[in-house]
């Protein structure tokens, strides 16, 4: 089978589904990923196929600098400017992968759950397609949260009219992208969607959270599986110099990739840590220059780029901005972490991370050296931490991983 992957153009949804791609690719199917041309480095360095559209509104250079202004922004400016770019995506999206997808004989679909073109083109050229859930899941409940809110799980009458107004508040919000979806479904004589949820496969969907790491849910469909993290070994292997490691209790320290311009945050990160008796990894993706990472206080290891869970299985803590990847992977290691929330869905990942009592929060407009590095001694201090977060690692073995998930796939190729 050639698979088609319809995704968002960041590496925190293309790094699972390379993980998914090499594991198909591994069964001997093709594996393309169809998106602007900025997309093709990663996707190749991933290991998938590729295919660039969209040129002519998303040129090359683009991409990078939209991360650039996206990292100078918090909280709802930053949900502005995504919904915004996230429109313009769903219209190239809708505009130029059909034509692609038909001419490279693609026959299946793996479709991001937070990107709705995905079903909208699927039907429009009558392609079957599974649903993958690379961040938090978005199927609805009365009780659960919307998840770009930090609000807590209560399953109450005030805590479920508060999820009704907030759900409501979120449609509002994201009108300019079911606006575009609206005018293609529209064009192409299919059925109007109603409900966010008429985006989401019927065949299967499938979330790399596992199930200790959501709230209680009653109505999932039958063809939701929580897989867990889906990993593959990485092509090529990230360098990293092992020999500076001394065995001090090892905290790793990430931004992700869409918040790692943020020299503050990284310097409070050190600040926190120096003299605490622990060594520092800190990871900032390209996003500190060479004076900034050499600036930083205390003796940390500062690199581009990391290994990530090679050393999260060497880690006593991880510092995080609660990025969901970065998070699965702590906990699959079980190691506990200290959550410095930013923007997106990471107030909710970071309540998760509190409610399974894997964690401390630290809300990103209190951060200061001396807040993160109480948080940080506690986690430390407290055994309860880790042994809640090698709970939901034990979780996450039994879930499958990348090989259930290719297995659900692979049920539906008759």
């Amino acid at each position: 089978m050639h698979f088609g992957i319809i995704s968002p153009p960041v590496a925190g949804h293309i790094h699972p589904f390379g993980a998914l791609g090499r594991e198909l690719i591994a069964r001997g199917h093709q594996v393309t990923l169809f998106h602007m041309p900025d997309v093709e480095e990663r996707a190749r360095r991933e290991g998938l196929g590729f295919v660039a559209i969209g040129a002519r509104d998303h040129p090359a250079g683009s991409l990078p600098e939209s991360f650039a202004q996206l990292t100078r922004l918090n909280g709802r400016a930053a949900l502005r400017f995504t919904i915004e770019a996230v429109g313009r995506t769903t219209e190239m999206l809708c505009r130029d992968a059909p034509s692609a997808l038909r001419y490279a004989g693609v026959g299946f679909l793996l479709v991001d759950q937070t990107e709705p073109a995905g079903r909208t083109i699927a039907e429009h050229i009558c392609l079957p397609f599974v649903t993958i859930c690379n961040a938090l899941a978005l199927n609805r409940e009365p009780s659960m949260p919307p998840p770009f809110t930090g609000w807590r799980y209560r399953d109450t009458w005030p805590a479920r009219a508060r999820n009704q107004m907030g759900y409501a508040m979120s449609d509002w919000i994201m009108r300019p992208i079911a606006q575009v979806i609206h005018k293609y479904r529209a064009r192409w004589k299919l059925p109007a969607h109603k409900r966010a949820e008429q985006s989401f496969s019927r065949l299967a969907q499938i979330s790399q959270q596992p199930p200790a790491f959501d709230y209680p849910r009653r109505q999932l469909p039958k063809s939701f599986h929580y897989v867990g993290p889906i990993r593959r070994s990485a092509p090529e292997a990230v360098p990293f110099p092992w020999e500076k490691l001394d065995g001090r209790p090892l905290v790793y320290a990430s931004l992700g990739t869409l918040q790692n311009g943020r020299e503050a945050t990284f310097r409070c990160f050190a600040e926190a840590c120096a003299g605490m008796g622990v060594q520092l990894v800190l990871t900032h993706g390209g996003g500190l220059d060479s004076r900034a990472a050499s600036d930083l206080s205390g003796d940390p290891i500062v690199v581009s780029y990391a290994p990530q869970l090679e050393l999260l299985a060497r880690a006593s803590l991880t510092l995080t901005h609660a990025g969901l990847n970065t998070v699965l992977d702590s906990l699959s290691c079980g190691v506990p972490l200290v959550a410095v929330p930013i923007t997106y869905e990471q107030p909710a990942i970071a309540q998760r991370v509190k409610w399974c009592g894997a964690g401390r929060v630290v809300p990103f407009s209190k951060l200061s050296p001396s807040r993160l590095r109480a948080a940080i001694r506690d986690v430390l201090a407290e055994a309860r931490y880790r042994k809640n977060a090698e709970r939901v690692r034990d979780s996450i073995r039994k879930a499958g991983g990348v090989r259930r998930a290719a297995d659900v796939i692979e049920g539906f190729l008759g």
